[in-house]
């Protein structure tokens, strides 16, 4: 926690700098070239994403206003009785805006994700399962699939529907993963696979992250799109 809060102090004290010595003009022109000062960039991203939902509701000039009052102990010109209440109300806020523009959000994807499916499940050659997931076939492997209880060797290349990509094992050595651990729809893919396949797939959300999505690329409710190159099943 300390060192949480000493980060936040360190970007907030940058970011009071800055303003000082010239406005917004000065933060383009800010060097990077030291590891501290490359250091200090991240720690002023890491921040920036942690206000990135409150940045339509927060007035910049005030955030700073506080910020060097309290680092020069300056007598609050909001009294500290009256902070806690706009504090909390504006949290509230805040996290509301972000639920709505979150729902919108995934109620885009799930229609675009429809479409999309729609569109690939009249391809010459894709396969569409009782869950959804769908699958082409571009090389046919021998021997016996895995089970959800086995570990097995692979590259895999995810995408978005778009073709954004937000995962890949192609720049490095193959993985290894157990087959009963990852996403249901990724799952059920690799066990229809014999060693030696190559399958490209789709999959809905419904059968991947749902409607919270993970990370800040694959959002709520978003279709995927894999190829998969299955190389054996690890004894």
């Amino acid at each position: 926690m300390m060192v949480r809060k000493a980060l936040a102090l360190a970007s907030a004290a940058l970011l009071f700098t800055a303003c000082s010595e010239g406005g917004a003009a000065s933060f383009d022109s800010a060097a990077l070239d030291t590891d501290d000062q490359k250091a200090s960039y991240g720690v002023g991203v890491n921040v920036g994403r942690q206000l990135a939902d409150s940045r339509e509701l927060l007035d910049q000039a005030a955030f700073m206003r506080g910020f060097r009052d309290a680092l020069e102990g300056s007598d609050l010109d909001v009294p500290e009785s009256d902070l806690q209440p706009l504090l909390q109300d504006f949290g509230q806020r805040v996290a509301a805006a972000a639920a709505r523009e979150r729902s919108q959000v995934g109620t885009e994807n799930a229609e675009a994700g429809a479409a999309y499916q729609e569109e690939n499940a009249a391809r010459d050659g894709v396969v569409t399962t009782e869950s959804g997931l769908q699958y082409e076939v571009l090389r046919e492997g021998e021997g016996e699939p895995p089970t959800r209880d086995d570990d097995v060797r692979l590259h895999y290349r995810g995408t978005l529907i778009d073709g954004t990509e937000f995962d890949s094992s192609y720049d490095g050595d193959p993985v290894v993963f157990n087959a009963g651990r990852l996403i249901p729809g990724f799952t059920e893919a690799l066990l229809l696979m014999r060693p030696g396949s190559h399958y490209r797939i789709v999959i809905p959300s419904e059968i991947a992250y749902g409607p919270n999505g993970s990370g800040p690329v694959i959002g709520p409710n978003s279709t995927l799109v894999f190829e998969i190159e299955l190389f054996e099943v690890v004894e």
